[in-house]
């Protein structure tokens, strides 16, 4: 089991760890720099953290300013964004953590491009209220925040198209939620794709219809069964694109959504613990066209196995040099791979606790040093701009076969290094 926590909790429990040496103090006053830096330009620095919307947010606002709020990145692709939720029972995978008998039951969400006519449906939060106060409580924030609008509506109609569009799958890291990575999330379904973020339950924060919140209390939740959620998943995804409808409590689906679904064009990512789900689903689904890891460890029992298809490593302190089960992995891929690395990058750098954890910081009163900790020395805007663009020139690349963003390191993202 991967024992990292979740975004809010990492950033929390910096404060418990061993002093800095001179150069993580180093580390520290540059990530204060970075900070403010982020702050003069509009973005999550030490000041103006609440309310109001985020630099270069285009149609796909990040909802509305309210003061009290976190903040989140609009999206810059041309699409307006629809989101609907799936409450989905799997009778055929009996789950312990949830009591003698009961079966495994999870929450996805369905991210999509929506129609015009989106505007007069509800905007969506970043995570159900309920389930935010359980998550702010479990780590002991004192502070009366809400969670982030998004720059989705709930339930809007699925733009119209001749064209089915991909399907891109994600898993979240350990102890979190499928939240976690709504930056790109909404990135790529701004660009025209469909996105489905899993909450795998009893590992991580999920709220269910019926008003039910889960916390992470599962004594061992492995890889393995992250992958086996998302094999289950996939499998109502092919339900949905069948004209059926999954959804445990028979809500109504969003009005074209089984039509825009192309299953023949369909990838994965995760972040953390997801990105190796990510990996062990491949091994054993071919369903699954094109991976990529956010800084995942890549341990597992059985262990991860290589693949033919293409695989790209984002990686920071999970890197080749430094977890030797991700050198193994890089050895075993047979297809195309890419492995890059974003100077100063955290763990959590290629989620949104790059973004949301400097906000918290000043909330709860972290220093520059717990800060660092967390978010290292990559500034959140470079790191939001870099979470945009190479995910979605990944699966551009590999799903819809254009882009040049991967062929080599760009001058417009100097801190990426492509590592040979």
């Amino acid at each position: 089991m991967i024992a990292r926590r979740s975004l809010f909790a990492a950033a929390l429990a910096a404060g418990a760890a061993v002093p800095l040496s001179a150069a993580g103090a180093a580390r520290a006053a540059a990530s204060a720099g970075a900070a403010r830096a982020a702050a003069s330009a509009g973005g999550p620095g030490t000041a103006g953290l609440l309310g109001g919307t985020s630099p270069a947010a285009p149609v796909n606002g990040a909802g509305p300013a309210t003061p009290g709020r976190l903040t989140l990145p609009g999206p810059t692709g041309p699409y307006r964004i629809g989101v609907a939720d799936l409450h989905l029972v799997d009778r055929s995978r009996p789950d312990p953590n949830a009591g003698p008998g009961r079966p495994r039951e999870l929450m996805v969400s369905v991210w999509y491009p929506a129609g015009r006519d989106g505007r007069r449906y509800p905007v969506a939060e970043w995570m159900p209220p309920e389930a935010w106060r359980e998550l702010l409580t479990a780590i002991d924030l004192a502070a009366d925040v809400a969670p982030p609008w998004t720059a989705a509506r709930r339930g809007a109609p699925v733009r119209r198209t001749r064209d089915r569009l991909p399907v891109i799958v994600y898993s979240h890291g350990n102890d979190s939620c499928r939240a976690e990575s709504t930056i790109v999330v909404q990135e790529l379904t701004s660009h025209g794709y469909v996105v489905v973020t899993v909450d795998h339950t009893y590992d991580g924060v999920s709220e269910f219809p019926d008003g039910r919140v889960t916390l992470p209390t599962a004594e061992s939740f492995t890889p393995w069964d992250s992958a086996a959620d998302v094999l289950f998943v996939l499998d109502r995804l092919a339900d949905i694109a069948a004209g059926r409808n999954p959804d445990a409590g028979h809500r109504p689906l969003p009005a074209g959504l089984g039509a825009a679904l192309d299953l023949g064009r369909l990838g994965m990512f995760g972040w953390s613990k997801g990105a190796t789900s990510t990996a062990l689903v491949m091994n054993v689904d071919r369903r699954v066209r094109a991976g990529l890891s956010f800084d995942g460890p890549m341990q597992s029992q059985p262990p991860v196995a290589g693949t033919d298809r293409p695989f790209m490593l984002m990686t920071a302190e999970n890197g080749r040099d430094a977890e030797p089960s991700v050198a193994e992995f890089w050895a075993m891929l047979r297809g195309w791979r890419l492995n890059v690395q974003a100077t100063g990058a955290a763990h959590g750098s290629y989620n949104d606790g790059q973004w949301l954890v400097p906000q918290l910081a000043r909330i709860v009163g972290l220093s520059g040093e717990e800060l660092a900790e967390w978010v290292g020395t990559l500034d959140p805007g470079r790191a939001v701009r870099i979470q945009r663009a190479y995910p979605l020139a990944f699966f551009d690349l590999h799903l819809r076969r254009r882009g040049h963003l991967l062929s080599g390191p760009s001058a417009a993202f100097p801190e990426v290094r492509f590592l040979p």
